[in-house]
């Protein structure tokens, strides 16, 4: 544990010493702490498993997820599902369901002695796309405006609308809870996602609505302004387990609450202290993630795994999204754009984790290796073409414009 404070500080410092450098470079903090993790992790491959199985690690990947959650719902702009609202709910409500359908089936010919709830569960690790390994996608401007629009918003809101599934798949697959029926999970999911709604909305509205107030006033400092956005994925998080409802949905919740109610021209200098939280809790994500690829190709990989990952990328991701963009005023060439795009991350890194902390035996090793797979092929993949494919798409338009 000590060497992995030392180096993941060491390596974190190195970065920020030479940021600049290395983003023109094309090496984020990501790459960069994931490479350093890996090192680590032929040193503490031993007692790695063991620590991953407690629930300490278990609360703490929850917390670091509920703060990342209500980042990303705080980071979208322009309204409530961004300036091209119909584009992204057609990729989060009729791509994505078909990209996490995809994926259960293709797990069944792929993984195929697994059960329908352990593939579900490795479904919402695999989908969700994340942009912080590849962050300069979004400030592309070679990528059409509203195509970096719709990006953003379904990053930020498709990690918050999965949880409930995941937390369902989970209470199923897992043998921590009393749940041997889907019935019998839906019906514990449900409430809890009631409550955790009904809390995340008046966690998010009321310091919102608070906020305004007091700022007008003149009673609060910057200072404070960036603090109570610090203070509000946790208390909505703490409120609803109180409650016995689902965390995660509460404080994404809180964060769309919160993000539509503030009314302040100076929001993003006020989310600025809780960005930099998020950035420090993805990049120690990202380290655990190095050492625990070393954990998990040390437990065997199957071609059947390659496979599903590499496709679980490509045509599940692909495919769904043209097939929800038909019709749109998007032409081809964006669609297929929209389509590429889509890097993994942090939220398939705690999702990941959860998994291998709750499912019992083979599930557990199917399930981190999956994640595994999936995050390191993203990270060669996206990291590769993302770059490759937006200065297509412009040479495109260009000739098309000759």
């Amino acid at each position: 544990m000590l060497l992995s404070l030392i180096a993941c500080s060491l390596v974190l410092a190195g970065w920020a010493l030479g940021a600049g450098r290395l983003e023109r470079m094309r090496l984020t903090a990501p790459m960069v702490l994931v490479l350093a993790g890996i090192a680590v992790g032929f040193t503490t491959q031993d007692v790695l498993a063991e620590s991953l199985n407690t629930e300490v690690v278990q609360h703490i990947a929850e917390i670091v997820l509920a703060v990342l959650l209500f980042v990303d719902a705080t980071d979208v702009r322009g309204g409530l599902f961004g300036s091209q609202p119909r584009a992204a709910m057609r990729v989060l409500f009729i791509a994505m369901p078909l990209s996490l359908a995809s994926a259960v089936a293709l797990g069944l010919w792929l993984l195929p002695h697994q059960s329908w709830a352990v593939l579900l569960i490795i479904a919402c690790v695999v989908v969700p796309t994340d942009f912080a390994p590849a962050a300069s996608i979004l400030r592309d401007h070679r990528v059409p405006e509203r195509v970096r629009n719709v990006l953003n918003v379904e990053a930020g809101y498709n990690d918050g609308i999965v949880s409930p599934l995941f937390i369902f798949a989970l209470a199923l697959a897992g043998d921590r809870t009393h749940a041997t029926t889907p019935m019998a999970a839906l019906g514990s999911a449900v409430p809890q996602a009631i409550k955790a709604i009904l809390v995340g909305v008046a966690v998010g509205a009321a310091l919102a609505v608070l906020t305004n107030r007091a700022a007008a006033r003149g009673v609060m400092t910057e200072q404070s302004k960036r603090l109570i956005l610090v203070t509000a994925p946790l208390l909505a998080f703490g409120l609803s387990l109180a409650v016995d409802g689902n965390g995660f949905v509460s404080a994404f919740v809180c964060g769309i609450a919160f993000n539509y109610l503030r009314h302040s021209a100076a929001l993003r200098a006020e989310l600025e202290l809780l960005d930099d939280i998020g950035f420090l809790l993805s990049a120690a994500m990202w380290f655990v993630f190095g050492a625990t690829a070393v954990l998990a190709l040390s437990l065997g990989v199957s071609w059947g795994m390659v496979l599903f990952c590499l496709l679980a990328l490509t045509v599940v991701r692909l495919a769904p999204v043209v097939i929800a963009m038909l019709g749109s005023s998007f032409p081809w060439p964006e669609r297929l754009l929209l389509g590429w795009l889509g890097p993994r991350g942090t939220t398939s890194i705690v999702f990941g984790l959860l998994a291998f902390n709750v499912l019992p035996g083979d599930p557990e090793r199917v399930a981190l290796v999956t994640m595994v797979l999936a995050v390191l092929a993203s990270v060669v993949l996206h990291g590769a073409t993302a770059s490759a494919a937006a200065r297509a798409y412009r040479r495109s338009q260009t000739r098309l414009a000759a």
